[in-house]
Protein backbone atom coordinates (compact mmCIF):
# COMPACT_ATOMS: atom_id res chain seq x y z
CA UNK A 1 0.00 0.00 0.00
CA UNK A 2 1.34 3.60 -0.68
CA UNK A 3 3.09 5.69 2.15
CA UNK A 4 1.21 8.78 0.89
CA UNK A 5 2.89 10.54 3.70
CA UNK A 6 6.08 9.62 2.79
CA UNK A 7 4.99 10.36 -1.19
CA UNK A 8 3.80 14.01 -0.33
CA UNK A 9 7.10 15.10 1.79
CA UNK A 10 8.98 13.52 -1.17
CA UNK A 11 7.19 15.39 -3.58
CA UNK A 12 8.06 18.94 -1.33
CA UNK A 13 11.09 18.07 -1.50
CA UNK A 14 11.03 17.93 -5.74
CA UNK A 15 9.66 21.17 -5.57
CA UNK A 16 12.33 23.13 -3.81
CA UNK A 17 15.24 21.09 -5.38
CA UNK A 18 17.64 23.30 -7.53
CA UNK A 19 18.02 21.52 -10.70
CA UNK A 20 21.61 21.82 -12.49
CA UNK A 21 20.36 22.05 -16.39
CA UNK A 22 23.60 22.63 -17.50
CA UNK A 23 24.88 19.42 -16.18
CA UNK A 24 21.86 17.74 -17.25
CA UNK A 25 21.42 19.37 -20.65
CA UNK A 26 25.16 18.43 -21.57
CA UNK A 27 24.42 15.14 -21.35
CA UNK A 28 21.65 14.90 -23.41
CA UNK A 29 23.44 17.08 -25.73
CA UNK A 30 26.71 14.77 -25.76
CA UNK A 31 24.14 11.72 -26.20
CA UNK A 32 22.57 13.22 -28.98
CA UNK A 33 25.69 13.69 -30.99
CA UNK A 34 27.50 10.78 -29.88
CA UNK A 35 24.80 8.11 -29.25
CA UNK A 36 23.90 6.53 -25.87
CA UNK A 37 27.28 4.58 -25.32
CA UNK A 38 26.74 0.94 -25.52
CA UNK A 39 27.97 -1.17 -22.28
CA UNK A 40 29.18 -4.77 -21.31
CA UNK A 41 26.70 -5.93 -18.47
CA UNK A 42 28.70 -7.86 -15.76
CA UNK A 43 26.20 -9.28 -13.13
CA UNK A 44 28.67 -9.93 -10.69
CA UNK A 45 29.68 -6.17 -10.58
CA UNK A 46 25.86 -5.08 -10.78
CA UNK A 47 24.85 -7.38 -8.63
CA UNK A 48 27.36 -6.34 -6.00
CA UNK A 49 26.89 -2.65 -6.35
CA UNK A 50 22.56 -2.79 -6.65
CA UNK A 51 22.11 0.15 -4.32
CA UNK A 52 24.10 2.33 -5.74
CA UNK A 53 22.99 1.63 -9.38
CA UNK A 54 19.49 1.96 -8.13
CA UNK A 55 20.13 5.35 -6.30
CA UNK A 56 22.06 6.60 -9.42
CA UNK A 57 19.00 5.62 -11.95
CA UNK A 58 16.38 7.23 -9.35
CA UNK A 59 18.12 10.53 -9.80
CA UNK A 60 19.08 10.43 -13.17
CA UNK A 61 15.38 9.96 -14.13
CA UNK A 62 14.12 12.67 -11.94
CA UNK A 63 16.63 15.08 -13.50
CA UNK A 64 15.72 14.24 -17.36
CA UNK A 65 12.28 14.19 -16.88
CA UNK A 66 12.54 17.84 -15.37
CA UNK A 67 14.85 18.69 -18.69
CA UNK A 68 12.45 16.92 -20.56
CA UNK A 69 9.10 18.08 -19.29
CA UNK A 70 8.44 14.25 -19.91
CA UNK A 71 8.11 11.34 -17.89
CA UNK A 72 8.04 8.68 -20.61
CA UNK A 73 11.47 10.37 -21.78
CA UNK A 74 13.01 10.96 -18.86
CA UNK A 75 12.72 7.41 -17.21
CA UNK A 76 13.17 5.74 -20.39
CA UNK A 77 16.48 8.06 -21.04
CA UNK A 78 17.93 6.78 -17.05
CA UNK A 79 17.54 3.64 -17.51
CA UNK A 80 19.07 3.28 -21.45
CA UNK A 81 22.27 5.14 -20.41
CA UNK A 82 22.69 3.06 -17.18
CA UNK A 83 21.88 -0.50 -19.33
CA UNK A 84 23.96 0.97 -22.63
CA UNK A 85 20.96 0.77 -24.70
CA UNK A 86 18.67 2.13 -27.04
CA UNK A 87 18.68 5.31 -28.99
CA UNK A 88 17.95 8.73 -28.90
CA UNK A 89 15.15 8.00 -31.83
CA UNK A 90 13.82 5.96 -29.25
CA UNK A 91 13.91 8.67 -26.78
CA UNK A 92 11.90 10.78 -29.89
CA UNK A 93 9.43 8.43 -30.21
CA UNK A 94 8.36 8.51 -26.64
CA UNK A 95 7.24 12.27 -26.58
CA UNK A 96 3.40 11.56 -26.58
CA UNK A 97 3.62 8.97 -24.13
CA UNK A 98 3.25 10.88 -21.05
CA UNK A 99 -0.27 9.33 -19.47
CA UNK A 100 -0.61 7.95 -23.34
CA UNK A 101 -1.23 10.92 -25.52
CA UNK A 102 -2.03 13.49 -22.99
CA UNK A 103 -5.16 11.51 -22.38
CA UNK A 104 -4.27 11.25 -18.63
CA UNK A 105 -4.33 7.32 -18.74
CA UNK A 106 -1.09 5.34 -18.11
CA UNK A 107 2.24 7.00 -16.51
CA UNK A 108 4.93 7.55 -18.56
CA UNK A 109 7.02 5.79 -15.61
CA UNK A 110 5.53 2.51 -16.87
CA UNK A 111 5.43 3.16 -20.68
CA UNK A 112 8.91 4.52 -20.57
CA UNK A 113 10.17 1.42 -18.57
CA UNK A 114 8.15 -0.85 -20.61
CA UNK A 115 10.63 0.35 -23.88
CA UNK A 116 13.59 -0.55 -21.57
CA UNK A 117 12.28 -4.32 -20.90
CA UNK A 118 11.71 -4.79 -24.21
CA UNK A 119 15.24 -3.55 -25.60
CA UNK A 120 17.05 -5.51 -22.46
CA UNK A 121 15.03 -8.83 -23.13
CA UNK A 122 14.68 -8.66 -26.64
CA UNK A 123 17.83 -8.77 -27.95
CA UNK A 124 18.46 -10.78 -31.04
CA UNK A 125 21.10 -12.95 -29.31
CA UNK A 126 18.53 -14.42 -27.07
CA UNK A 127 15.73 -14.94 -28.57
CA UNK A 128 12.99 -17.67 -27.19
CA UNK A 129 9.74 -18.34 -25.29
CA UNK A 130 11.72 -19.03 -22.42
CA UNK A 131 13.25 -15.54 -22.10
CA UNK A 132 9.65 -14.16 -23.41
CA UNK A 133 8.18 -16.00 -20.39
CA UNK A 134 10.78 -14.27 -18.18
CA UNK A 135 10.41 -11.13 -19.38
CA UNK A 136 6.48 -11.26 -19.27
CA UNK A 137 6.07 -12.17 -15.72
CA UNK A 138 9.20 -9.32 -14.82
CA UNK A 139 6.81 -6.55 -16.31
CA UNK A 140 3.87 -7.57 -14.13
CA UNK A 141 5.44 -7.67 -11.53
CA UNK A 142 7.26 -4.42 -11.94
CA UNK A 143 3.77 -2.88 -13.01
CA UNK A 144 2.30 -4.30 -9.77
CA UNK A 145 5.09 -2.89 -7.64
CA UNK A 146 4.60 0.93 -9.28
CA UNK A 147 0.77 0.48 -8.29
CA UNK A 148 1.55 -0.36 -4.89
CA UNK A 149 4.22 2.21 -4.42
CA UNK A 150 2.08 5.18 -5.72
CA UNK A 151 -1.40 3.95 -5.24
CA UNK A 152 -2.09 4.51 -9.34
CA UNK A 153 -1.04 3.47 -12.55
CA UNK A 154 -2.61 6.23 -14.08
CA UNK A 155 -1.06 9.95 -15.14
CA UNK A 156 -4.25 11.94 -13.73
CA UNK A 157 -4.73 9.90 -10.90
CA UNK A 158 -1.19 10.20 -9.46
CA UNK A 159 -1.25 13.44 -10.33
CA UNK A 160 -4.82 14.14 -8.07
CA UNK A 161 -3.91 12.10 -5.29
CA UNK A 162 0.16 12.09 -5.21
CA UNK A 163 1.40 14.99 -7.07
CA UNK A 164 -0.95 18.16 -6.92
CA UNK A 165 -3.88 17.15 -4.67
CA UNK A 166 -7.17 17.99 -7.00
CA UNK A 167 -7.69 16.47 -10.84
CA UNK A 168 -5.62 17.96 -13.45
CA UNK A 169 -4.55 16.76 -16.54
CA UNK A 170 -1.80 18.70 -18.23
CA UNK A 171 -2.63 17.24 -21.86
CA UNK A 172 -6.24 19.01 -21.96
CA UNK A 173 -5.07 21.88 -23.07
CA UNK A 174 -2.68 24.85 -22.99
CA UNK A 175 -4.40 26.34 -19.92
CA UNK A 176 -3.82 22.94 -18.10
CA UNK A 177 -0.50 22.80 -18.82
CA UNK A 178 -0.36 26.33 -17.62
CA UNK A 179 -1.87 25.19 -14.29
CA UNK A 180 0.62 22.26 -14.17
CA UNK A 181 3.68 24.58 -14.65
CA UNK A 182 2.21 27.07 -11.96
CA UNK A 183 1.67 24.08 -9.45
CA UNK A 184 5.06 23.05 -10.19
CA UNK A 185 3.68 20.13 -11.35
CA UNK A 186 7.19 19.49 -13.64
CA UNK A 187 9.28 19.54 -10.56
CA UNK A 188 7.25 17.92 -8.25
CA UNK A 189 6.42 15.01 -10.79
CA UNK A 190 9.79 14.26 -11.33
CA UNK A 191 9.22 11.82 -8.04
CA UNK A 192 7.73 9.55 -10.39
CA UNK A 193 9.62 8.81 -13.09
CA UNK A 194 12.44 8.19 -10.02
CA UNK A 195 10.49 6.09 -8.50
CA UNK A 196 10.09 3.92 -11.53
CA UNK A 197 13.26 4.08 -13.23
CA UNK A 198 14.32 2.44 -9.78
CA UNK A 199 12.00 0.04 -9.38
CA UNK A 200 12.54 -1.37 -13.34
CA UNK A 201 16.76 -0.87 -12.69
CA UNK A 202 16.01 -3.54 -9.48
CA UNK A 203 13.41 -5.92 -11.29
CA UNK A 204 16.48 -6.38 -14.35
CA UNK A 205 19.08 -6.42 -11.94
CA UNK A 206 17.40 -9.21 -10.04
CA UNK A 207 16.93 -11.21 -13.00
CA UNK A 208 20.48 -11.51 -13.38
CA UNK A 209 21.02 -13.93 -10.12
Amino acid sequence: MADYAALKKKVDEMSRREWDLAAIEARVKKFSEQGIPRKKLDAKEILSNREKILDRVQRRAEEYNFFFKNCAQGTAMALMEELGQGSMEVIQALALFPGIGGTGNMCGGITGSLINFGLYFGRTDRPGPQTMEVAMATVQNFIAAFEAELGNKYCADIIEKVIIGYRLNPGDGAEAMMTFAKEKGFEKCSMVPGIGARLAAGFIIDTMK
